[in-house]
């Protein structure tokens, strides 16, 4: 797993490039073993990831035993999971067709590093909906703005991480966001799962 200083690092370069600056790739490690580590920006998002699971699992459990909301959970969990990680399979097989192989790698790298800040970015609105829930209200107004702001935040990233031009980056983007709804709600009709939080 790479050290604190390095995860300071990625994240780093990963708000540069959602900053438009595409010298922040610098700041990642592209290597065959930084593609690999990468996937540990799960590991690093998983607290708040959990506290997110949570929270929805207790909203859609309401009054319900305990054992309902841990399958819940359960079940949450291995949707997100999966959100997060089958999409680079699709990509994978498609990229060299669509002309982006040689930036496979740049953009996994890039976007894993990006997931696991995001996750963080969203804790205050979610530990808001678990401890506060009267104020659900005013966190999914914040949970929906932050959610438009990601967007436009991973075309950036796609943007740099690809770096063949805006156009190849809203291909790129597009389809990898079709893909990941496509996953999401195979997964939830697989788990007979239906957020409502």
């Amino acid at each position: 797993m790479p050290s604190a200083a390095e995860i300071q690092q990625y994240f780093a370069g990963v708000w540069r490039m959602m900053l438009g600056r595409p010298d922040g790739l610098k700041l990642l490690d592209l290597s065959a073993d930084g593609f690999w580590n990468s996937f540990f920006g799960i590991v690093v998002a998983l607290p708040a990831l959990i506290a997110g699971w949570v929270t929805i699992a207790n909203e859609m459990a309401g009054g319900d035993v305990f054992s309902f909301r841990f399958s819940l959970f359960i079940r949450l969990m291995l949707t997100d999971l999966a959100t997060w990680v089958v999409p680079y399979g699709i990509l994978a097989l498609a990229a060299r067709p669509a002309g982006v192989a040689d930036r496979f790698v740049h953009y996994v790298v890039a976007n894993n590093w990006a997931s696991a800040l995001f996750a963080w970015l969203m804790l205050p609105p979610v530990l808001v909906r678990l401890f506060w829930p009267e104020a659900i209200e005013a966190a999914s107004a914040v949970t929906f703005l932050f959610f438009v702001a990601s967007m436009v935040l991973s075309w950036r990233l796609t943007n740099a991480a690809i770096g063949k031009g805006p156009a190849v980056a809203t291909a790129v983007f597009a389809a990898m966001f079709a893909a990941s709804l496509a996953v999401l709600f195979t997964m939830e009709g697989l788990l007979d799962l239906s957020r409502t939080g």
